[in-house]
């Protein structure tokens, strides 16, 4: 609270506010020494200007793990974790977009919530597979964030993690004590050369797959 009130007149976009907050999340991990993360590619992100992150989703922990981007960005979670308290706190104060899965309203009013943070040149993270995955297969991605990428005329830049289901499996309810979490951010890639959202969504989850199934090779037991 202290943070976005003191921040608020000078930050309209809430970018400080976020970079506390990734420091927050990341403090699992700097007071955890049995749990480790790496970052590459941090350099293909923007500081300023509109992008649409999207990245595989395997468990609570990539929540704490994206937050290690330290960059500024509007995530799309949703809509029960804004009612969380604390976290549901700071996700409302940092005006992050909530979603209903499966409610047509809901997804109307996130895609024009990620339009207007975009047409401010503020970048949105998105989990396209809209659900984690419950055995690191990389499943189906939905639509959205390429057809916003699409209108936007903005760079989609594809996000890779390993390592992370090991932190929060999807339907465990305890902390793994050990994890060795992998980030691995791709160049971003330009919408213009695709002419509709089935050929770019799907040329970003083939990236994604191939990229995850690289550094797994690299990294047994990933």
């Amino acid at each position: 609270m202290l943070v976005w009130a003191v921040t608020l007149p000078f930050d309209r976009n809430g970018r400080v506010l976020h970079l506390y907050s990734c420091f927050w999340a990341q403090l699992y991990f700097y007071v955890n020494p049995l749990w480790h993360l790496k970052v590459d590619g941090r350099e293909h992100l923007p500081w300023r200007g509109p992008a649409v992150l999207v990245s595989n989703h395997e468990s609570l922990g990539d929540i704490l793990v994206l937050f290690g981007l330290y960059r500024p960005f509007k995530w799309v979670s949703k809509a029960s974790n804004f009612k969380l308290p604390l976290i549901g706190w700071n996700m409302r104060l940092n005006r992050y977009v909530p979603l209903v899965r499966g409610d047509k309203t809901s997804i109307m009013k996130m895609m024009a919530d990620c339009e207007y943070w975009l047409s401010r040149g503020v970048p949105i993270l998105m989990f396209p597979e809209g659900t984690r995955s419950e055995d690191g297969v990389v499943k189906p991605f939905k639509d959205g964030a390429f057809a916003l990428a699409l209108k936007q005329r903005c760079p989609i830049i594809p996000v890779v993690l390993t390592g992370t289901a090991r932190t929060l499996p999807k339907h465990g309810l305890v902390l793994e004590t050990t994890a060795r979490c992998h980030v691995q951010v791709m160049p971003p890639v330009d919408p213009s050369g695709f002419t509709d959202v089935a050929s770019l969504r799907e040329h970003v989850r083939n990236l994604i797959v191939s990229e995850k199934a690289r550094i797994e090779a690299l990294t047994p037991g990933a």
